[in-house]
């Protein structure tokens, strides 16, 4: 299915995995880059160190190869039709880390972000993963309970200043708080993501949801970023 979702997008400039040109115009990403997606398995993986408060977390694969460039390419390279196949992985990799039924929380853009990807990309990827799993006999509804704030660029930020910056990025939206709780009653809470890299984000997002009276269960991603180190495996280590 997720193959067959990935081979039916049309493919404007080349392999939105490879870049490879001449794949025929019905494909999002050739024959090989399809592949190595669909082998993918979904993995624990767990920040080191991990920010207080973390639920358990699982990833579809590293982020590196062609799913790193499938991500970059719908994130940021207008490749909006990759909604679909991503969403697709994403419910994969929901059912490895939490029982149905279950509640996705995705990780909210910035109205800034939002504009320039013209729309929430998570948003978007819940949407397909929750079609995804209650067509497959799993309940599953989406809440959008937080807004991003405006935030700084990171990239030069240490870990205790991303954590502080993280701890901030969010705030609860008025008047969703009773209508979260209804929804997650009975359900298992699982926040995605596209990458997970040192747990900060997601941490935040938990902490938001539980001032509110929801715990999260788990938290679902695409990807994770390997930090590597002597004797340490590429996968699940993050």
């Amino acid at each position: 299915m997720v193959l067959a979702a990935l081979a039916d997008l049309v493919l404007p400039t080349g392999c939105a995995g490879c870049g490879a040109q001449g794949t025929p115009r019905r494909r999002g990403v050739c024959a090989a880059c399809a592949a190595a997606i669909g082998a993918l398995t979904p993995h624990a993986v767990r920040p080191t160190p991990a920010p207080p408060g973390l639920p358990p977390c699982a990833a579809l694969g590293p982020y590196g190869g062609e799913l790193r460039e499938l991500v970059l390419s719908y994130k940021d390279r207008g490749r909006h039709g990759l909604a679909r196949p991503l969403g697709t992985l994403l419910a994969g990799v929901v059912l490895a880390v939490a029982d149905t039924p279950v509640l996705l929380v995705p990780v909210p853009d910035t109205a800034k972000a939002a504009r320039e990807r013209h729309g929430d990309h998570m948003a978007r990827l819940a949407r397909q993963a929750a079609r995804t799993l209650s067509t497959a006999g799993h309940p599953a509804e989406v809440a959008y309970p937080l807004i991003a704030r405006p935030k700084a660029d990171s990239a030069h930020l240490n870990a205790a200043e991303r954590a502080a910056a993280a701890a901030h990025a969010f705030a609860t939206r008025r008047g969703r708080v009773e209508s979260l709780r209804r929804k997650a009653a009975g359900r298992a809470v699982v926040i995605l993501d596209d990458v997970v890299t040192t747990g900060v984000t997601l941490a935040a997002v938990t902490e938001h949801l539980q001032a509110a009276g929801v715990r999260p269960n788990a938290c679902a991603t695409l990807a994770a970023t390997v930090r590597r180190s002597p004797g340490q495996g590429e996968f699940p280590s993050v």
